[in-house]
């Protein structure tokens, strides 16, 4: 047994929203590999602006790349003005988390935004 047989695993988390099919995909991907990961029902435990910083960070993203602008909350608080800084975009989403895209599989310092559900296999 080398030594990388007894290294554990690194845990994953999936940002979750248990009514997307999307999401229930995804989910459903990783389970028939065998892998459970730590779902966050961000909708009920939403990320704060640190978090989503972090998040972006990991995915590679900028703040824009990571909303939902079909929601009509992007469209009545006006999301789509190119003047609105990456802070501004970050607050709007951890003030309204249905704007955070999803889902998006997290891996030590990875994560993907699964659209398609498929994606999450780029992290195993």
């Amino acid at each position: 047994m080398g030594f990388s047989d007894l290294e554990a695993p690194i845990p994953m988390t999936l940002y979750h929203n248990p009514r997307c099919s999307k999401s229930r995909a995804a989910l459903q991907l990783l389970k028939e590999r065998g892998i459970v990961p730590e779902l966050v029902e961000y909708l009920t435990t939403p990320p704060d602006e640190d978090a989503l910083r972090v998040l972006l960070g990991k995915l590679g993203l900028p703040a824009r790349a990571l909303m939902r602008t079909g929601e009509p909350a992007y469209r009545d608080k006006r999301l789509d003005d190119p003047a609105l800084s990456e802070d501004d975009l970050i607050r709007a989403m951890a003030a309204d988390p249905r704007l955070i895209e999803r889902p998006i599989l997290i891996q030590g310092g990875r994560a993907v935004i699964a659209r398609p559900p498929e994606r999450v296999l780029e992290l195993l």
